[in-house]
């Protein structure tokens, strides 16, 4: 499906040449990589795919209000105006909330656009929602993503693989198997803008939510707290800063352009705190261990209720529908996943062996932690003649088929083989308490009842593992000695 889908979209790359209409200017040119109508199909096919690598949020209250926001602040847009193209005015929108806990938002072209619980978290009202939305929405009705498509493939040549740097595993032709880098709703994430569609996106973003009546100004708050967290980053998602890189003066720029709007007589002046922080309030803060973690060298899945230990010095790559671990010389990696075409590990195993280009070494069957075990060892050569050794096993286990897949040069395998093994052989159903009902940190509001620094309030606070003082105080956006007065509500993280 994958080879598919890209191959569908070199296909409209090449289409993309005829010329089309900016839905903001009006006027035609021909440097957009799809039309408008495949736009839309770019954003359907890789939607799917964004879900199903990043999971949506669980909560259909705030998945609601994100959507009733968003979907108010487009008609607004270029896209719903008198002298609108019918492409563009009657493409829908989709605004989705990501189960992740880095701050960011991103579109993808065709009207599909997407808010991390992260972000969420991290606003302080919503005002500074409305921007940022309103800055996604601008992307898509600049058709940003068109255009700098149609650069990477028209203007150099590249079609941005291995264009992530630190995953890469024997090469980008691998990486991009593992980790699904090859996709193209990857791709479009990790896309980055030009200067000209970032500064266009910020005025679209405060044009947008001063129209609604917001005070858009707001917005530089949040972005220079975006600042403060950047040392601190880091997930499979990239961060606001990382894939919206800072045009030039953002904050001065919303000020001023909120200043421009009040001019012209809107009335800014819905700030809207009390109407984020209900929903902000019990937000999942950081990981949430019940989708699995890592302690003392074993990775815990609560919700699935299975145990493996993670080999020395590899990293842990934890998604929805894939568990990754690499090492650091970055020479094999181990995938754990579920398989979805055979129902037995047996028929799995069997699926396993007679894939074209494989050379069966080894295959058998046992036990893992007491459940039934298929393996498969097989050599493979890469396009770039790399010899390849890898090792499949298959275990029933709750109804399900997981999967392991453990890939090493041959060279490198003496080394990497016990380790594989080990890995594989240790999963083990999950069966302590303590895990099983784990529970993740949520984002509480609690009243400052007496006028106080804010370093004296965080000390008053319990913190969880990995929150502090200033990470408390990022998320309130206030400095850490800020004199906070008596009767303001600020986040607090249990």
């Amino acid at each position: 499906m994958r080879r598919f889908l890209l191959l569908s979209v070199l296909a409209l790359l090449l289409a993309g040449c005829a010329a089309s209409t900016n839905p903001i200017s009006g006027r035609r040119a021909f440097n957009y990589a799809w039309s408008p109508s495949e736009e839309i199909q770019v954003g359907r096919e890789s939607d799917p795919q964004i879900v199903a690598q990043y999971g949506l949020y669980d909560d259909p209250e705030v998945a609601a209000y994100v959507d009733s926001l968003g979907q108010a602040l487009v008609r607004l847009s270029h896209v719903r105006r008198e002298d609108a193209d019918p492409a563009f005015a009657n493409m829908p929108f989709h605004f989705r909330v990501l189960d992740s806990p880095v701050v960011n938002a991103f579109a993808l072209p065709g009207g599909y656009i997407y808010v991390t619980r992260g972000l969420l978290a991290h606003l302080e009202n919503e005002a500074q929602l409305a921007v940022v939305i309103g800055h996604e929405i601008g992307h898509v009705v600049g058709r940003h993503g068109s255009k700098a498509m149609w650069r990477q493939q028209f203007g150099t040549g590249a079609l941005l693989l291995g264009a992530i740097g630190g995953q890469a595993v024997f090469g980008g032709n691998a990486a991009e198997n593992i980790l699904n880098l090859g996709s193209t709703a990857t791709q479009l994430v990790f896309l980055k803008y030009g200067r000209g569609a970032e500064e266009e996106s910020d005025q679209l973003g405060v044009e947008y939510a001063a129209l609604a009546g917001y005070d858009a100004s707001q917005g530089a708050a949040f972005f220079r707290s975006l600042k403060r967290l950047s040392d601190r980053a880091g997930a499979e998602l990239p961060t606001l800063l990382s894939s919206h890189p800072d045009p030039g003066n953002r904050e001065a720029y919303m000020v001023q352009r909120s200043a421009f709007w009040t001019e012209r007589g809107l009335a800014q002046q819905r700030v809207g705190r009390e109407s984020l922080m209900r929903f902000v309030d019990g937000v999942i803060f950081g990981e949430d261990p019940r989708q699995g973690y890592v302690e003392a060298s074993t990775f815990h899945h609560p919700g699935l209720a299975f145990r493996f230990p993670v080999p020395s010095g590899f990293q842990v790559l934890n998604q929805p529908t894939q568990v990754i671990m690499v090492p650091e010389s970055q020479q094999a990696y181990i995938v754990m996943d579920l398989v979805q075409e055979q129902s037995r590990a047996r028929d799995a195993a069997e699926a396993a062996a007679s894939q074209q280009g494989l050379q069966v070494v080894e295959s058998g069957q046992g036990q893992a932690g007491g459940l039934p075990m298929h393996y498969v060892v097989a050599d493979a050569t890469t396009q770039d003649n790399q010899q390849l050794r890898i090792r499949y096993q298959f275990i029933d286990y709750a109804g399900q088929v997981f999967r392991f897949t453990g890939m090493a040069l041959r060279t490198a395998w003496p080394t990497y083989e016990p380790m594989f093994s080990a890995t594989m052989s240790g999963f083990r159903q999950e069966t302590d308490p303590a895990v099983l009902n784990i529970q993740p940190d949520r984002v509480g509001l609690t009243r400052v009842n007496v006028p106080q620094p804010f370093h004296v309030f965080a000390g008053s606070q319990p913190m969880p593992r990995g929150v502090d003082a200033l990470s408390l105080a990022i998320l309130n956006q206030v400095e850490v000695g800020e004199q906070i007065p008596a009767g303001r509500f600020l986040k607090v993280v249990r």
